[in-house]
């Protein structure tokens, strides 16, 4: 038996003892993911268990998280790159599965952009790779040189270019291609592509376009990669799963009742996929209707860091951008530093876009609308006495999705809002990572503009995405009131066990509002010399904590960044997690908490007020 008989007869038996996680998780234990060792310790770990012949489902649940989160990839997703990267020869690491057709030659011509290089396409598929080329090339500036062929045979030597191969064959097989192709990317009909970076240019390569995956797209989702493995492995060609016939309109009149949003409902493959379309689609709109003028992103440098990662690197693309920071920190406030930051674009006779969480995370902050619709709103002058272009706010309400900010009542009426959610939290209950967006009256207009972006990207949601949101959404206010009312028992618990406690969490009165999240944030009082040891000291009380609530509650608690799940607790440290991105000194090393409708309050208040015990904090 060869080396790939051998490989094929591994990924079979796992197959036949798949654990249902694999297929069913959003998030994944932290606990046992290294960041450092992404894919590489899940794929090392599995070999010794097939080596061992061991493939029971409960060993192979207990294998290295192969990522923190299944945008980034997964088990399965690892599993198919290691079966692709065995049938052409190359290592697992130099193949990257993504549930979109475009975003790897996306990848490609982001980084030749930067690097200013070239770039060569060639293709034997039917139709070009790329949709959209006059967006590409007008708004991301992108230069495309695409070049038709029947066979890789027809590739030429290109001195000091990047050679790209676009081809649409049996993964089964391997990919023939000449020595000069720095990457082939084999564009699958109805579950993504995969790209393959030959060994020459495997490390630089590999790392910008599992950047892109990362932050402007997804992997291939869990169950699209599992009917690829079977369809490599077991030569069975499986249907892929359409869109129930009113899955989309289900989903849009979900949006419309929670957001107070009337008008067109677009649902992308993550939230950072539906972000990344937002923000080119408002530079688009920028760039075309105040040409030459500069772009101003303007948004908190603590939020999450996905979100800012994602707005730096777009500002890195268009060479009129840049970032503003919007100060929160150091007794600065978002509503006044936005009025300062409004003033300064002003200043610069520059286009506006400012993107904030509500509430933010991890810190649970809600601003007064009624000022920040006020600021928003202000007619300021250019230095030339012209009237200033107005912002266009972007706002994450990922923690509460269920505030109709969108509505002709709502105080932001009169400001252009685009507002978007990931659906990996509670629209889908955590069952998927579709995400969405909508806009107000005001705003209307700039969806087209979106959707177009959204399509180029292909990162539209897939089908099993739109019928599992379709399936959770309609459940979702009354599983974000009874979440509610969990987190805020809970929350009056800690402020009575340990009254020097700082909780970031909702008042009353921003309940009485609407703003009703089930995750809070904690910074445990602790005791030192000096306000270094005192926060050494306070990190370590975080980490025993959420150890020992994941100890003494193995089924309610599980350590990762989750959030509106239908069932448990989800503890993690921001610093170390969710704001991966975000700059140090801006970081939040707190325990965040997140419960979900279906939990066991009463047993984490007595761990708890163990802990206070055990710890000599009362």
């Amino acid at each position: 038996m060869n080396s790939i008989e051998q490989s094929f007869d591994a990924v079979k038996k796992i197959l036949n003892n798949l654990p249902k996680s694999w297929l069913e998780l959003t998030t994944h234990r932290l606990d046992i993911y290294d960041e450092g060792q992404a894919k590489s310790q899940f794929l090392e770990q599995l070999k010794a268990y097939h080596a061992a012949g061991n493939y029971s489902a409960e060993t192979l649940e207990q294998l290295p998280t192969a990522y923190d989160y299944i945008r980034l990839g997964h088990q399965l997703s690892s599993l198919l790159e290691w079966a692709v990267g065995q049938i052409n020869h190359v290592t697992a690491e130099q193949v990257i599965a993504f549930s979109s057709k475009t975003m790897p030659i996306l990848a490609v011509l982001r980084k030749k952009k930067l690097t200013k290089t070239k770039t060569v396409l060639y293709y034997n598929t039917d139709s070009s790779p790329l949709i959209d080329e006059f967006r590409l090339q007008e708004i991301y500036g992108y230069e495309i040189n695409l070049i038709k062929i029947d066979s890789a045979s027809e590739v030429k030597e290109h001195s000091g270019s990047t050679v790209v191969f676009v081809t649409q064959s049996s993964l089964s097989k391997k990919v023939d291609v000449p020595p000069n192709v720095d990457l082939t990317i084999n564009v699958h009909p109805d579950y993504g592509s995969t790209a393959i970076v030959s060994k020459a240019q495997a490390e630089a390569l590999v790392k910008d376009i599992q950047h892109v995956r990362r932050r402007e797209s997804i992997a291939i989702t869990p169950p699209n990669a599992l009917n690829l493995l079977r369809e490599i492995i077991l030569d069975e060609v499986i249907s892929p799963e359409q869109a129930n016939a009113d899955s989309l309109d289900i989903i849009t009149r979900c949006i419309h009742e929670n957001t107070g949003s009337t008008g067109l409902a677009l649902v992308a493959s993550s939230g950072l996929s539906i972000q990344y379309a937002i923000m080119m689609g408002l530079v688009e709109d920028a760039m075309t209707a105040h040409p030459n003028k500069p772009i101003a992103i303007i948004l908190p440098p603590n939020c999450y860091g996905g979100t800012n990662d994602q707005a730096r690197r777009i500002a890195a693309l268009i060479p009129n951008a840049e970032i503003v920071d919007l100060l929160v920190d150091g007794g600065q406030d978002l509503v006044n530093s936005l009025k300062t930051a409004l003033a300064q674009v002003a200043e610069q006779d520059g286009v506006p876009i400012v993107l904030a969480e509500i509430p933010t995370n991890p810190r649970v902050e809600v601003p007064d609308l009624n000022s920040l619709a006020e600021v928003l709103a202000t007619t300021r002058s250019t230095p030339n006495g012209e009237t200033a272009i107005a912002p266009t706010f972007m706002v994450d309400q990922t923690f509460c999705p269920n505030v109709k900010l969108l509505g002709d009542d709502s105080p932001m009426a009169k400001v252009k809002v685009v507002s978007f959610s990931s659906g990996s939290k509670f629209p889908s209950g955590g069952r998927c990572i579709g995400g969405y967006c909508a806009t107000n009256k005001l705003a209307e207009f700039l969806q087209v503009i979106i959707g177009k972006h959204l399509t180029l990207s292909d990162n539209s949601a897939v089908s099993h995405q739109l019928n599992t949101l379709a399936e959770n959404m309609p459940s979702m206010p009354s599983r974000i009131k009874q979440a509610y009312e969990n987190t805020l028992l809970f929350v009056n618990h800690i402020e009575q066990k340990l009254p020097k406690a700082r909780i970031n969490f909702v008042s009353q009165d921003l309940a009485e509002q609407g703003f009703t999240p089930s995750v809070f944030s904690l910074d445990i009082p602790s005791t030192g010399s000096t306000p270094i040891e005192k926060e050494e000291n306070k990190r370590l009380l975080n980490e025993r904590l959420i150890e020992l609530m994941i100890t003494r509650h193995p089924t309610e608690c599980k350590h990762c960044v989750s959030y509106g799940q239908l069932k448990g607790s989800y503890w993690t440290i921001p610093a170390t997690s969710t704001q991966g991105t975000t700059k140090e000194t801006d970081k939040d090393y707190i325990v965040r908490v997140a419960l979900s409708p279906d939990v066991d309050v009463n047993a984490l208040i007595d761990t708890f007020s163990d802990f206070c015990e055990e710890q000599n904090l009362v």
